[in-house]
């Protein structure tokens, strides 16, 4: 039984609320992790992704920034949040998803912080959030090796962690995103918790694949200055059912459009 698992930073849920409702219309994945949804809970469209078969939604909003949410065709336990970053804000929610054939699979969905432009936490109280969210979830992650069991993480983590992942290894390696410190800390809570990168397992390095380009760019296509920022991982018992990833890059040149783009993987249960 396969099911779809999508994440998509769209940077303000409500200012493209048509573009989401496009790309699921479009895409059909049966879970849809959204970040940097931008508005409180009482706010969150939640009526319009209902209306076209998006009933079971998990939100955690934020004022102004931030927020996360999943939104799911299929029925969705009780949501959790956990405080990464010690700071309160909406990085991470999680829900079991129960698939069509009485699967669960826990699905969590990350925003780590963007940590600023300086890569320096005692210059930049950003990188430094960044680096102490990062850490909570080393800790997390280790604990998620011994528990088991089937699970999914999704989200915007805000680091391009190999060469491969971005335009240039060389000129990145001082920019905040593509850093020794945030891509070994990456690396690091991806093994410690056993966890496998779905996205290189079907595109294995050094094919290049970006998910985000920047807003600065006067042609963001020409000059494919890209980064790979979103990520869909899965842990070990779920390694063998990886299907196939599909990054919709045409995502960026719609109107308006986020700076992120959607990945989706589909596995088979």
């Amino acid at each position: 039984m396969p099911i779809a698992v999508a994440t998509w930073n769209i940077n303000s849920v409500r200012l493209r609320l048509q573009l989401v409702l496009d790309y699921l219309q479009r895409a059909r994945p049966d879970v849809l992790c959204l970040q940097e949804t931008k508005c409180l809970d009482d706010q969150f469209p939640r009526s319009a992704f209902k209306e076209i078969g998006y009933a079971h939604q998990a939100i955690r909003g934020d004022k102004g920034y931030n927020g996360v949410a999943i939104l799911s065709r299929l029925p969705l336990g009780e949501p959790s949040c956990l405080p990464f970053g010690r700071k309160g804000d909406a990085r991470h929610i999680a829900s079991e998803v129960r698939s069509e054939a009485g699967v669960a699979v826990t699905v969590h969905n990350f925003y780590v912080p963007a940590g600023g432009d300086i890569a320096d936490p005692e210059l930049n109280v950003k990188f430094a959030h960044k680096l102490g969210f990062l850490k909570d979830m080393r800790e997390w992650s280790a604990q998620q090796a011994g528990i088991g069991g089937l699970a999914v993480i999704t989200g915007d983590l805000n680091i391009a962690p190999y060469e491969s992942d971005v335009w240039s290894h060389k000129q990145l390696l001082d920019v905040v995103s593509h850093t020794p410190v945030e891509t070994e800390a990456l690396e690091d809570i991806r093994c410690c918790g056993d966890w496998t990168d779905a996205v290189r397992h079907r595109i294995p390095e050094p094919e290049r694949v970006y998910t985000w380009w920047s807003y600065r760019a006067v042609d963001w296509r020409a000059s494919n200055r890209g980064r790979r920022l979103d990520h869909i991982w899965v842990s070990s018992p779920l390694a063998g059912s990886i299907g196939e990833v599909t990054i919709e890059t045409a995502a960026r040149g719609l109107e308006r459009p986020s700076d992120h783009v959607p990945v989706l993987l589909s596995l088979t249960l």
